[in-house]
This record gives C-alpha cells, sequence and structure tokens, in this order.
C-alpha cells in the first residue's frame, strides 16, 4: 500500500542545516505534487513548502523562505527539504505529504493527501 518515509531529522543547534528526505513507496508520484508540512507541540500543521512534479511552481512558508529550499527528483517518488539557517522556532515533525491527484498547480487539500509517519527537527539555543 502507499508508504511515504521520511528521514533526515535530528538534534540541530541554532544556525545549523539539516537536510530531510521523503520517500514513496505503493504507487507513482513522480508526476504528483509532494511537500512538507509541519506541527509543532501545541500548535497546528502548517504548510511548510511543496512542489509540483515538473519542479516549476513552488510554495514556502513566509517564514522559511530564503532558508529552506525543497527538491524533488521527478524520476523517483521522492521529495527533500533542505533547511539552513535553522531557528528554535523551527522545532517541529515535519510531515511529506503527496498528492494522488495529479494537478497543474500545487498540492490538494489537506484532507485528500497521502502522509508520511513524521520526523523530528529539534533545534537547539
Amino acid at each position: 500500500q502507499v508508504q511515504l518515509v521520511e528521514s533526515g531529522g535530528g538534534l540541530v543547534q541554532a544556525g545549523g542545516s539539516l537536510r530531510l528526505s521523503c520517500v514513496a513507496s505503493g504507487r507513482d508520484f513522480s508526476t504528483n505534487a509532494m511537500g512538507w508540512f509541519r506541527q509543532a507541540p501545541g500548535k497546528e500543521r502548517e504548510l511548510v513548502a511543496t512542489i509540483t512534479w515538473s519542479g516549476v511552481g513552488t510554495v514556502y512558508l513566509d517564514s522559511v523562505k530564503g532558508r529552506f529550499t525543497i527538491f524533488r527528483d521527478k524520476n523517483k517518488n521522492m521529495v527533500d527539504l533542505q533547511m539552513n539557517g535553522l531557528k528554535p522556532e523551527d522545532t517541529a515533525v515535519y510531515y511529506c505529504a503527496a498528492d494522488p491527484q495529479n494537478r497543474a498547480s500545487g498540492l490538494g487539500s489537506t484532507d485528500t493527501l497521502h502522509w508520511g509517519q513524521g520526523t523530528q527537527v529539534t533545534v537547539s539555543s
């Protein structure tokens, strides 16, 4: 069945970098949008970044623009998130998401997405 597996999370000092990776299996997402969300303790899940299958058309959370970059290899069911200049407020569980539908724009509504189990990112000060 469909499975999304995240990796790359961990503990890092403020100003450091991490690269998250998500690999999907169970179906072909190579032509579907994928992205990353995060949820901090006591807060709602929020969009971090999304990317279309073509790599053209990205969306970033305002607070991570210039620090985070989303990548994907359209030949593989995967999406990476390079996170630089990490801040304590970036601490959260990061979730990979994949759209089961082909779209010209970004991800569809969150209720329709496939989700990974999440990977913890902790930024110390």
